[in-house]
């Protein structure tokens, strides 16, 4: 009842409070493009669009709720991240932390909305693979190691983030861990990477060190965020086929969902109302 293993994550779309500072922040900062815009709406990327924001005028964090933890972007190697850092460093990028979990090497912000962001860059998968609950952990990240892949990292140029930037893997903030993994193990057919008990899990497909992570931090038996906050509508899982997504969606029928069309695929919530948009390439 595995997923696809050729499944991957998609774009997240996320409610924002003033859509002209997001976007100043998410292309000046991040180094996105603004790949679309209309009606409130605006997508971003590279050459894939990564996240999408709407506006919603006066909308606070969604702090202490069930939502986004945080959207993981992967750059395709490991020079693209010792040049976002440096540009961070020189252009005064504001973070939340530097980590090296092994398994890849990880950089944190928060967006003018309290949207969490990584931006991180695998490790050699042939170093993890199939030890992924063994080796994945988290210590500080050697930043003049990683700055050592430029040759000034004072004068490197930053144009933005590299093509084939894509969304990596979302971080999602649940009330239930165990609950969390019946519904994308059981039902959707994720595989389960890693646990640290009742506090966190990471899920994947096709043996990836993880395409979804899930914990109680900061919302253990939280309800989801008010209408009104600035949250998480939803997340994409992108299956490879029609077929593929059709086998989801009945799964995730089977299991008690309502599964509702919209215009991209199908949306589903997990236990924790967190959205999720099923889709194919």
């Amino acid at each position: 009842m595995s997923i696809d293993p050729a499944t991957r994550m998609g774009a997240v779309e996320l409610t924002v409070a003033d859509l002209d500072r997001s976007i100043d922040y998410w292309q000046r900062q991040i180094g996105l493009d603004v790949r679309a815009r209309e009606n409130g709406r605006a997508e971003l990327g590279v050459d894939e669009t990564v996240v999408v924001l709407v506006e919603q005028p006066g909308a606070e964090p969604a702090d202490g709720f069930t939502g986004l933890y945080h959207v993981a972007l992967l750059v395709p190697d490991r020079p693209s991240l010792a040049r976002w850092l440096a540009h961070a460093a020189r252009d005064r990028v504001a973070l939340t932390g530097l980590s090296d979990h092994d398994v890849s090497e990880a950089i944190y912000l928060r967006d003018p909305d309290h949207h969490g962001i990584e931006i991180y860059a695998d490790r050699p998968r042939e170093r993890w693979q199939g030890e992924v609950a063994q080796r994945m952990t988290t210590t500080p990240l050697h930043v003049d190691d990683l700055l050592g892949e430029l040759d000034d990292p004072g004068a490197e140029p930053f144009d933005g983030l590299p093509e084939r930037t894509r969304v990596g893997h979302v971080h999602l903030r649940v009330a239930d861990v165990d609950e969390t993994v019946r519904f994308y193990r059981d039902v959707l057919g994720f595989d389960l990477m890693a646990q640290l008990g009742p506090a966190a899990a990471f899920l994947a497909a096709g043996g990836y060190h993880h395409h979804l992570g899930a914990n109680t931090w900061e919302s253990r038996s939280a309800p989801p965020a008010p209408a009104a906050s600035a949250t998480l509508r939803h997340a994409t899982v992108l299956v490879p086929s029609r077929d593929e997504l059709e086998r989801v969606v009945a799964r995730a029928a089977d299991a008690g969902q309502e599964p509702e069309p919209v215009e991209l695929g199908v949306l589903v919530r997990d236990p924790s109302a967190n959205g999720l948009l099923l889709s194919y390439t």
